[in-house]
C-alpha cells in the first residue's frame, strides 16, 4: 500500500496529469521492488492511494499489509496503520521516513528499517515462524543491489502514471549538508550490472509499455566508470528496439564538464535531467557543502547540457544562513540567465537524520515538531511548509525574497519565455531527437490530449503555448517533444505558483501581526 503525498506540491503535477490522461507522475518503484523480493507462494495486491483507495474489500482479503514512504506521506502512512490494526491486520513499514524517524512508526507491528535487500529474508523468516511483530534493521550501506530483483512492473497499470522509474545505483559521492542521500544510502555509488538493468527494461518491453523512463538515481553520475560502461549497451538496447523509452534522470551539475558522457547520454535518449543548483552564492555553496557547484559557471553548464539535447529542471533554495538580501535578484537572474524553465524552488527545510538537522539542534534552533500536514489538505512540501528552524535573517525577509522568485520566475510571460529561449538552444541531432519510434503511439496519444485540452478545456494559457508550439516547428521542429513536455508542466506550475505566493502572504502577514509563534526547539546538545 503506497501512502497518499501530501497534494500541495510542485512534484504531484495533478493538472498536467490529467491533462495527458493519466492519473499520478509515477508508481511506487520502492514496494514493486519489494514485491518481487517476497516469496512465490505469497499472493500480492498494490494500492496506490495516489491514483486509488484503500477499500474494504482490501482490506478483508489481507493478511498483512506492508507500507512505507517519504516524508510527505507520513500523514497518510500513519493513517493507514490506523485502520488496518482497527480491523486486526499486521502492518509492516519500513521505507526512507520509517528509516530516518522509526520512532514515529513505532505504532506498526513490524518495521523494517534500510534497504530491504539482505533484510527482508528475515523479516519472511520471523513471520513464517509465527511472529507478529518485530524490527529488522539493514547494515547501512551494505546492501548489494546487484541481487536487487526486477521489480513486479506487471502489478502497475501503466495508464495511471506519466513516466514508470527504474533505478540503476544508490548513493551519491557529495556531503550536501541538508540532503538526507547520503544518510540513507552512503557516499559510494552502488550500481546494478549492464544486464540487470537491461532486463528490466525488456520486462518493461515485454509488458507493452512505451513512453517516458525515469532513472530515479540520486546522482546518475556518481559512479561515472560504471555508468560510461552502461550507457553505450543503453544505447545499443534502445536502437535495438527502435527506441521505444525516452529517459530522464537527475545528476549534479559536474554532468556538463564531461562532452563524452553527454554524447552518451544523448545516444541512450535522455531528454532531461533535474539539477540541485540550490543558489548562486559562492558563500552558500561552500557553507552548506556544496562546493562542486562553485568550480564551474552555472549558467554555461546548463547550456553545455542543452547541447546535448537534453534540457534542465533545477532545484533551488531560499532560507540558508548564509545567503545575503539580494538572493531573490540572484537566483531569478540565474533562472533566467541560464534559462531553466521548470526551476522548483523551495524554502529550506531540515529534514530529519542530516548534517543539517545535528547542526541546528546543536545550535538550539531546530523546531521539535517535525509533523507534516494532513495529506487532504494543500499544504505540506518545502514551498508551504520549510524553515523548520530559527532563522538567520528575519523570517518574514526570507519568505518575501521566497515569495519574489515564484512571483518572477512563474509569471506567464517569463515562464514561455525561458521555454522559447530552450527550444532554439537544444541541439536535437542525436537519438533523443528522434521523432519516429516505438514509443511514437504513445507520444502521439499523449500530445494530442495536450493539445486537445489546452485548446478547448484548460484554455488559460491558449496562447503562450501555441505561439511557443509553432515557433519551434518551424525553428528547431526535433525540440518539438520535450518542449510539449514543459509547457504541459505549467498547466500546474502556474497555478501552483499562484497559490504558494498566497500561502507566503499570509506567513508573512501573520508574522507582521505578531500573530506567529515560534514553536518549541529541540533542547541544544
Amino acid at each position: 500500500m503506497y501512502p497518499r503525498f501530501n497534494s500541495g506540491s510542485f512534484w504531484n503535477y495533478g493538472a498536467t496529469c490529467e491533462l495527458v490522461g493519466a492519473k499520478y507522475p509515477a508508481p511506487p518503484l520502492g514496494l514493486i521492488t519489494v514485491a518481487a523480493m517476497l516469496p512465490d507462494d505469497w499472493s500480492v495486491r498494490l494500492v496506490d492511494r495516489n491514483t486509488g483507495s484503500l477499500t474494504s474489500d482490501d482490506l478483508a482479503w489481507a493478511d498483512m499489509i506492508m507500507t512505507g514512504g517519504m516524508l510527505p506521506q507520513q500523514a497518510d502512512c500513519l493513517a493507514v496503520i490506523r485502520r488496518a490494526q482497527d480491523k486486526g491486520i499486521p502492518v509492516v513499514v519500513g521505507g526512507p521516513d520509517a528509516t530516518s524517524s522509526p520512532e514515529v512508526y513505532e505504532a506498526a507491528d513490524f518495521l523494517v528499517l534500510g534497504e530491504a535487500e539482505g533484510i527482508l529474508e528475515a523479516f519472511v523468516s520471523a513471520w513464517n515462524e509465527g511472529a507478529r511483530n518485530g524490527r529488522f534493521t539493514a547494515e547501512k550501506f551494505k546492501a548489494d543491489v546487484s541481487s536487487s530483483p526486477i521489480p513486479r512492473f506487471d502489478l502497475l497499470k501503466f495508464d495511471d502514471y506519466v513516466q514508470i522509474g527504474v533505478q540503476y545505483s544508490r548513493g551519491c559521492p557529495f556531503t550536501c549538508e541538508f540532503c538526507d542521500i547520503i544518510e540513507l544510502y552512503g557516499r559510494v555509488p552502488r550500481t546494478k550490472t549492464n544486464a540487470q538493468m537491461l532486463a528490466e527494461l525488456d520486462r518493461l518491453y515485454e509488458l507493452g509499455y512505451r513512453g517516458h523512463v525515469d532513472f530515479v538515481d540520486d546522482n546518475l553520475i556518481g559512479n561515472k566508470k560504471a555508468v560510461k560502461m552502461f550507457l553505450p549497451e543503453l544505447a545499443a538496447w534502445q536502437k535495438d528496439k527502435n527506441y521505444p523509452f525516452e529517459m530522464s534522470t537527475e545528476a549534479s551539475l559536474n554532468l556538463a564538464d564531461d562532452e563524452a558522457l553527454l554524447k552518451m547520454m544523448q545516444d541512450a535518449g535522455y531528454f532531461s535531467v533535474f539539477i540541485g543548483i540550490e543558489s548562486p552564492d559562492p558563500d552558500v555553496l561552500v557553507a552548506t557543502r556544496k562546493k562542486q557547484n562553485t568550480r564551474r559557471n552555472i549558467a554555461e553548464s546548463v547550456h553545455k547540457i542543452y547541447d546535448a539535447g537534453i534540457f534542465v529542471l533545477a532545484g533551488f533554495i531560499v532560507g540558508f544562513d548564509e545567503e545575503s538580501d539580494k538572493v531573490a535578484d540572484e537566483i531569478s537572474a540565474l533562472i533566467e540567465e541560464a534559462a531553466i524553465p521548470v526551476a522548483m524552488t523551495g524554502l529550506l527545510y531540515a529534514l530529519p537524520n542530516t548534517q543539517l538537522t545535528r547542526r541546528l539542534a546543536k545550535e538550539g534552533r531546530l523546531h521539535a515538531d517535525f509533523g507534516t500536514d494532513d495529506p487532504d489538505t494543500e499544504h505540506g512540501d518545502q514551498c508551504t511548509a520549510g524553515l523548520n528552524f530559527t532563522t538567520v535573517r528575519p523570517r518574514d525577509q526570507i519568505l518575501n525574497d521566497f515569495k519574489k522568485v515564484i512571483d518572477r520566475v512563474y509569471s506567464p510571460e517569463a515562464y514561455f519565455g525561458r521555454v522559447r529561449k530552450v527550444a532554439s538552444m537544444l541541439k536535437m541531432n542525436g537519438a533523443n531527437g528522434a521523432v519516429f519510434g516505438a514509443g511514437f503511439a504513445h507520444d502521439i496519444k499523449q500530445v494530442s490530449q495536450l493539445l486537445w485540452g489546452i485548446t478547448f478545456k484548460d484554455t488559460t494559457y491558449r496562447w503562450q503555448i501555441w505561439k511557443t508550439i509553432l515557433r519551434t516547428a518551424f525553428t528547431n521542429f526535433r525540440a518539438l517533444k520535450p518542449v510539449l513536455m514543459m509547457l504541459a508542466l505549467y498547466v500546474h506550475l502556474g497555478p501552483f505558483s499562484r497559490f504558494v505566493v498566497a500561502q507566503i502572504d499570509k506567513q508573512i502577514v501573520e508574522i507582521e501581526k505578531g500573530q506567529w509563534e515560534q514553536p518549541a526547539l529541540v533542547a541544544a546538545e
